[in-house]
């Protein structure tokens, strides 16, 4: 099992079911018929696409092993949306998901109203599966992420710039961000990872101790006024403050700023998923990669927190922030202390790897995380685009040091002086 869960009444999961799927859809509702097919690279998959892989999970993992004299919705829909389970079989190339102009985005809204129906009629007489559904709740709740940053991505790369929503933004706009503080944590053996009640994926357990040194860490992330003054000073021609394999990545790549910046005759302007926006210089930073935050750390005196250190650090906190639900869809600053959930995914220095005693589960499910833990850093405290009550303080996320089409950015750290 991947996740855990504590026990719900059917009446109750069915609700959330209901209310989880919705919102996928109603993400969709912006798009024109067009948008559904796009695949903007490899890493990204069209919109299409996730509505079927994520009713394809229900189907696969919860309907075939307990829906009496089950039958799969479309004999081939297991090659074409499968994603990376290899114990399932064989499936359709991530990179070629975009070619993929059949079946239509009709009949992949049939599929997920009729797997719907199919897992509904099994919650009312069949508590087990519950704790399967939950997980596929918050695998549906990752996509719904996913399906925004990928669209942005898709979008970004069109001359025309076109807006998945109006380019309206909250009245929260002219927030300015308080003075960065540092929050110091003595020396002490910690306990970091999930334990007890409440859903955790499997990546996030066990609980076990770490030692930490004395530490202090940022009161926010990293705001674009300070990331402009780092790219002023000439952060991204001195390869002195870099990483080798980040400075080989800002050469391959040509970065010179973060992911949809565009320097203007009126100045830097960023792309948006409501268009085109003048940067604001409170706001937190955000489409850097590992490489750039790495960076930024370094030339700022500082370094990224590990992840047990920002977990130290957020485990009290209650994760209130930017979130989908605030329809921004892109970070805003935070004229109080304490910012460390939503807006921006925040890198951490610390290589995405297994907790002492960790144990995938056996079978398909198992490889749900376990098996990419190797050549990725781990991100905490979600972002603009992240569903509302999908966090907690123990979430791991994670992606390869290069990645930035994703809301990363970034929050200091130091060692406190001896």
């Amino acid at each position: 099992m991947n996740g855990s869960a504590p026990s719900e009444n059917s009446w109750t999961l069915s609700r959330r079911y209901r209310e989880i799927r919705g919102c996928t859809s109603r993400l969709c509702e912006p798009l024109a018929i067009e948008d559904y097919s796009l695949q903007s690279m490899p890493d990204c998959s069209p919109p299409k696409w996730h509505l079927a892989h994520t009713t394809w999970f229900f189907e696969t993992f919860i309907l075939a092993g307990h829906e009496p004299n089950f039958r799969p919705h479309h004999p081939r829909f297991g090659f074409l949306f499968n994603s990376y389970y290899n114990a399932v079989g064989e499936r359709w190339p991530r990179s070629a998901r975009g070619l993929l102009s059949r079946p239509t985005v009709a009949e992949v809204n049939d599929y997920r109203r009729a797997v719907d129906e199919r897992i509904l009629t099994l919650l009312e007489n069949l508590d087990a599966i519950a704790p399967l559904v939950e997980l596929g709740l918050h695998h549906e709740q990752q996509h719904q992420e996913l399906l925004l940053t990928d669209l942005k991505h898709a979008f970004g790369l069109n001359p025309l710039r076109p807006a998945y929503l109006p380019s309206e933004f909250a009245k929260d706009d002219a927030r300015e961000a308080r003075s960065l503080r540092w929050e110091s944590f003595a020396e002490d053996v910690r306990e970091v990872g999930h334990a007890g009640a409440g859903f955790a994926f499997d990546n996030e357990a066990p609980r076990h101790r770490v030692f930490l040194q004395a530490f202090q860490i940022a009161s926010r992330p990293v705001t674009v006024g300070e990331y402009l003054a780092f790219i002023d000073d000439g952060g991204y021609d001195t390869p002195t403050l870099w990483l080798s394999d980040g400075w080989a990545a800002r050469q391959q790549h040509g970065w010179t700023s973060p992911l949809y910046w565009e320097m203007t005759a009126s100045g830097w302007s960023s792309f948006t998923l409501r268009g085109m926006r003048k940067l604001d210089r409170d706001e937190p930073v955000c489409h850097v990669s590992y490489y750039e935050a790495d960076a930024f750390a370094r030339w700022a005196g500082a370094r990224l927190p590990t992840e047990a250190e920002w977990e130290t650090s957020a485990v009290a906190r209650t994760p209130t922030g930017h979130f989908l639900d605030s329809a921004r869809l892109h970070p805003a600053a935070d004229p109080g202390h304490g910012q460390f959930f939503g807006d921006v995914w925040e890198w951490t220095a610390s290589p995405y790897s297994a907790y002492p005693g960790y144990r995938p589960a056996a079978g398909a499910i198992g490889e749900y995380n376990g098996k990419f833990m190797c050549n990725q850093m781990v991100l905490r405290g979600g972002s603009c685009v992240t569903p509302p009550g999908h966090l907690r303080s123990t979430y791991r996320n994670f992606f390869p040091p290069d990645t930035r089409w994703q809301f990363s950015g970034l929050r200091l750290a130091k060692d406190t002086p001896a």
